[in-house]
């Protein structure tokens, strides 16, 4: 689902290749068993959620966003830092500002909607509200975090330090 030699594939590392990889093999895999339906296709994110976790702390980390002891922190929080609710409060510290300062509102908007639909709103469980992924949706999240990933590339043309 990542091209190969492309300038996302190049991008990423030994690790998120495979899952990348890994993210390829389960959904060709879900066509082959047609005949058990699973009610929710979320495992099929999975591999790319991951990918896109490790894929933005790189890119924050390479572009100067944060350092290289929240890139090594259990602690650092994406999502804090990504939100664009948090910016003011934030300040320097805010990835969404920084980005969208640097490269635009419209990537740091990318990358923020990819991050909440493709990973808060599909892992996470809400009472009031149970998501249950059907196949076609669970590919449009997979697709929404690959073209986030690819936009961010082609924008920063960041490199690995």
């Amino acid at each position: 689902m990542i091209d190969h030699g492309s300038p996302l594939w190049n991008y990423l590392s030994d690790q998120e290749r495979i899952l990348a990889d890994d993210g390829a093999f389960l959904v060709a895999d879900s066509a082959i068993h047609k005949d058990q339906d699973p009610t929710d296709y979320s495992y099929l994110v999975f591999p790319y959620a991951k990918l896109y976790e490790g894929f933005l702390k790189d890119v924050f980390r390479d572009l100067g966003i944060i350092v290289e002891r929240d890139y090594r922190s259990n602690h650092f929080r994406i999502g804090k830092v990504l939100s664009p609710n948090l910016t003011r409060r934030l300040g320097k510290r805010s990835a969404y500002g920084q980005l969208r300062d640097r490269y635009g509102a419209e990537l740091a908007e990318a990358l923020w909607h990819a991050w909440r639909e493709g990973r808060n709103l599909v892992f996470h469980y809400f009472p009031s509200d149970f998501r249950l992924l059907a196949k076609e949706q669970a590919l449009a999240c997979i697709q929404t975090l690959i073209q986030a990933m690819e936009i961010c590339v082609a924008r920063t043309h960041v490199q690995h330090r």
